[in-house]
C-alpha cells in the first residue's frame, strides 16, 4: 500500500522553561496516514487520497509501526464513532517507534453522538418540543448548543418522605399524582449529600409507596452519607428525575426510548430549527490497553476533540451507590445486616466487608496496561462521565484490563462541559494499593498546564482531578474552576490499607476483626501503599466546592510519604476548605501556598474520637499565606501536625513573595494558548510580577 513516507530529523530540544515530556530522540523514518470525513476507505491513506474512517486508519498503522514512526493526520471535521475505538498493544509504537494521532488543523471531533433534528411542537402551552430518535436509543445526557442540558426533575422535600428498606413512603399527599405516571421504572431518585451524589432507580409507585430497584436501593441506604442519613441533612437535596411529567423548566429534557421520542423545553426565544442538539450513543469513545506483561506503548494523541458519551451504569438496577469521587457499590453484600436503617446509619462492621470490592466509574477515554503515552493539546468536551481514565481498576475499563500504567503525560488539554470529572487516575481495589505483581503498579504520571472548567455537572461528587494510588504523580500548573466538589484529590482509603491499618476503624467499626466475630474482615497490611512521591504545585484553583461542604479544594486521603503541596493559589471558594488532609494523612508538606477568600484555609481530620490513638500524623504546613485565620482539626505536637512560619494577611496587602506564587500558579505562558472557544483561563489581576514558576525555573533558582 503506497502510504506517504518521508524521513524526518527530530532535533534535540534545547532546555526551555517549559519542560519537554519526551524520551531519547533520534533520527527515525516517518510514515503518514491521512484521514478525512470526505475521504474513502478504498483510498491509499495518502494526503491526496485519505481514508474516511478511523478504524481503517488503525489497520494501516499496524502495517507501518514496526518499521517507522507513524503520524495519523486527521483533517478537520467530525468522525462519528459507531463503536468505541479500541487500541491494543499492536496499535502502539513497536521496536522503539512511536504512533501519533494528530490534527491537521483545528480540533477534529471524535464523536459518540448523533444530531437530533426535525423538532416540532409537542405541547404549545407548556412550550415543549419533540423530535424522533432511533427506537431503543437511551442516554443520561443531552447537549443543546454545546451545553449540557438538565434531565427533567423536581425536588422532593426530605420531610415529605419516610425511608424504608424497600423504598420510600410519601407523607405529603400533594405527591399522590406520582402513582399515575407511566414508565415508572425509568424514574430515579438523586440524592446530594455531604460528599456523595447518588442515583437509585424506581421499580414502581403504588399509592403513596415508591418501591425501588435492587440492589441499588440496598446499597444506597447503608454506610456513610447515605440517602436516608446524609451527614448534615440540612444541606442535602433529594430529587425525582426522568419523567415527562417533570419537564417543567427551560433547558430540561426527557427521552422515551420505547417510542423513540426526545422531548425538550427550550428557553423563550430559542429557535429549535436552528438548535444544535446531540444525543450520545456510546458509553466509551476510546479504550487503550495491552496487558501488564505487554502494554500498549509509545502512543500519542494531539490536537483532537473527544465528545459525546453517556455512561449508562446508573440507569441499571445497580444504580449509583457512590462512596466518594466516583467509586461505588455493586451487588448485594453477603453480610448485609437486618434492620439496616437502624444499625448502619453511619457505618457498621458489616459495611466494612465490602470496602475492598468497590467499583470505579469508567471514563470516556481510557488507558490501562499502557506506557509512554502522551495526551497533549486535546479537547475533552461534552462527555457523560469522567473524561479521561488512567490506570483505573479493570472493572472501569472496556478491555477488562486495569492498572499497569507508567510514564503518562497529560499536558495542555482543555476539559470542559463534563457530566463527570476531568481526570481519574489509579484504582481503589487491593491490586491498586498493594499490587500482587510489580507490573500492575501505576507510576510516573504528569498532569500539567491543563484548563479545566465546568465539570462534574451530573456526578457532582467527582473530583476535577483524582489520583488515588499512583507512585510518583506530578500535578502542576493547571487552571481549575467551575466544580461542585474538589479541584485536586490525591490518595484514597482513609488510612484503612496503610501500613499497620487505621486505629480508628479497628476500634470504632471493628473493620479488621473476623466476620465470624462480627467484624469487617479486612486485612491489615504491613507495607505502605503505592500512594507516595506526589507533587501538587503551581496550580490555580478557584470557584470550586460550589456544592459540597465536605472535602477541600486540594485534598489528600491516606498516608503519602514524600508528598508536597506547594505554591498553589486557591481563591474564591466561599466558606469552604482550601487545603484538607483527611483521615490517615501522613508525611505531607504543604508549603508556600496562597489561600485567598476561603472559609477554612487548612483542615486536618485527626479522628478526634480515636484519641489518644494517633490517626493522621507528621504533617506540616510551612510558610503559607492566607487571609482567613480559621483552621480545622487538631494541629499539635502530639501528632506532629505542625503549622510553621505562617503568614496571616489581614490588610489585603499581599507580600511580594505571595504575589509571585499567584503569578506562577496556573498555565505557564510558555505552554501557549490553552483554550477552547470561550473557555479560557480567568485573567490574572493587575499588579502581579512576571511568572517565573515552572519546575525548571524553580530548579534554576535553587541552583
Amino acid at each position: 500500500m503506497p502510504i506517504d513516507r518521508r524521513l524526518t530529523l527530530i532535533a534535540i530540544l534545547a532546555l526551555t522553561a517549559l519542560p519537554a515530556h519526551a524520551q531519547t530522540r533520534w533520527e527515525h523514518p516517518r510514515s503518514e496516514v491521512h484521514v478525512s470525513p470526505k475521504g474513502d476507505d478504498a483510498g491509499d491513506g495518502s494526503a491526496a487520497h485519505p481514508f474516511r474512517t478511523l478504524p481503517r486508519a488503525q489497520t494501516a498503522v499496524r502495517q507501518l509501526n514496526t518499521t517507522s514512526d507513524v503520524a495519523v493526520i486527521l483533517a478537520e471535521g467530525t468522525y462519528p464513532l459507531t463503536a468505541p475505538l479500541v487500541f491494543t498493544q499492536a496499535d502502539g509504537g513497536q521496536k522503539g517507534f512511536t504512533v501519533t494521532w494528530q490534527a491537521a488543523q483545528a480540533h477534529p471531533v471524535l464523536s459518540g453522538g448523533v444530531p437530533v433534528t426535525g423538532w416540532r411542537v409537542h405541547d404549545a402551552k407548556k412550550h415543549i418540543y419533540v423530535a424522533d430518535v432511533p427506537k431503543g436509543a437511551d442516554s443520561r445526557q443531552l447537549w443543546v448548543n454545546d451545553t449540557l442540558a438538565e434531565r427533567a426533575q423536581i425536588e422532593l422535600p426530605r420531610e415529605a418522605v419516610t425511608f424504608t428498606e424497600t423504598g420510600m413512603v410519601l407523607k405529603d399527599k400533594t405527591f399522590a399524582w406520582l402513582a399515575g405516571l407511566p414508565d415508572q421504572h425509568r424514574i430515579e431518585i438523586e440524592s446530594q449529600g455531604f460528599f456523595t451524589s447518588r442515583f437509585s432507580p424506581v421499580e414502581r409507585i403504588s399509592g403513596n409507596t415508591l418501591t425501588m430497584q435492587q440492589p441499588a436501593w440496598a446499597n444506597n441506604i447503608w454506610g456513610y452519607d447515605s440517602i436516608p442519613y446524609p451527614f448534615h441533612p440540612e444541606w442535602s437535596h433529594l430529587y425525582l428525575q426522568n419523567s415527562l411529567a417533570f419537564l417543567t423548566k427551560a433547558n430540561q429534557w426527557y427521552l422515551d426510548p420505547t417510542a423513540g421520542k426526545l422531548y425538550y423545553k427550550p428557553a423563550d426565544g430559542m429557535d429549535m430549527k436552528q438548535a444544535k442538539v446531540i444525543l450520545p450513543r456510546l458509553e466509551v469513545l476510546v479504550s487503550a490497553a495491552g496487558t501488564p506483561e505487554a502494554p500498549v506503548t509509545d502512543l500519542k494523541f494531539s490536537g483532537l476533540q473527544f465528545s459525546y458519551s453517556s455512561w449508562m451504569g446508573p440507569s441499571s438496577p445497580e444504580g449509583f451507590a457512590s462512596q466518594q469521587s466516583g467509586s461505588f457499590l455493586t451487588g448485594r453484600a453477603a453480610a448485609y445486616p437486618k434492620n439496616v436503617l437502624e444499625v448502619c446509619k453511619t457505618g457498621c462492621p458489616e459495611f466494612e466487608t465490602v470496602r475492598d470490592k468497590w467499583h470505579q466509574t469508567p471514563a470516556a477515554v481510557q488507558f490501562a496496561a499502557a506506557q509512554h503515552i502522551v495526551l497533549e493539546g486535546n479537547v475533552f468536551a461534552h462527555l457523560g462521565q469522567y473524561a479521561l481514565g488512567i490506570g483505573n481498576d479493570a472493572n472501569a475499563n472496556l478491555t477488562g484490563q486495569g492498572l499497569a500504567t507508567a510514564d503518562i503525560v497529560v499536558s495542555r488539554n482543555v476539559f470542559t462541559d463534563l457530566a463527570g470529572g476531568a481526570i481519574s487516575s489509579g484504582g481503589v481495589l487491593p491490586d491498586a494499593h498493594h499490587p500482587s505483581s510489580g507490573n500492575l503498579t501505576n507510576r510516573q504520571l504528569v498532569i500539567d498546564n491543563n484548563l479545566i472548567q465546568n465539570v462534574s455537572q451530573d456526578y457532582k461528587d467527582n473530583s476535577a482531578i483524582l489520583s488515588t494510588y499512583v507512585w510518583n504523580t506530578v500535578i502542576t500548573h493547571n487552571d481549575i474552576s467551575g466544580a461542585p466538589y474538589d479541584a485536586i484529590d490525591v490518595g484514597y482509603g482513609w488510612g484503612y490499607v496503610d501500613a499497620g491499618g487505621n486505629p480508628n476503624y479497628r476500634t470504632r467499626q471493628r473493620g479488621y476483626d473476623a466476620v465470624a466475630q462480627g467484624g469487617g474482615g479486612q486485612p491489615v497490611y504491613e507495607t505502605p501503599t503505592t500512594h507516595r512521591d506526589v507533587f501538587v504545585g503551581f496550580n490555580r484553583v478557584y470557584k470550586v466546592k460550589q456544592l459540597f461542604n465536605d472535602g477541600g479544594a486540594i485534598y489528600n486521603l491516606g498516608a503519602c510519604p514524600d508528598c508536597v503541596f506547594a505554591e498553589n493559589h486557591v481563591f474564591d471558594i466561599g466558606d469552604r476548605i482550601a487545603l484538607y488532609f483527611d483521615e490517615g494523612s501522613r508525611g505531607i508538606l504543604a508549603r508556600n501556598n496562597v489561600v485567598e477568600d476561603a472559609g477554612v484555609w487548612l483542615n486536618i481530620n485527626t479522628a478526634r474520637s480515636a484519641l489518644p490513638l494517633r490517626t493522621s500524623v507528621n504533617n506540616t504546613a510551612r510558610g503559607n499565606w492566607h487571609n482567613t485565620s480559621k483552621t480545622g482539626g487538631i494541629w499539635t505536637a502530639y501528632q506532629e501536625d505542625l503549622i510553621l512560619d505562617d503568614h496571616l494577611i489581614t490588610d489585603g496587602q499581599w507580600p511580594v513573595e505571595a504575589k509571585q506564587v499567584m503569578a506562577n500558579a496556573g498555565i505557564m505562558p510558555e505552554a501557549g494558548p490553552v483554550e477552547f472557544g470561550a473557555v479560557k483561563p480567568l485573567a490574572r489581576p493587575a499588579g502581579l510580577p512576571k511568572p517565573d514558576g515552572s519546575p525548571v525555573a524553580e530548579k534554576t533558582r535553587k541552583e
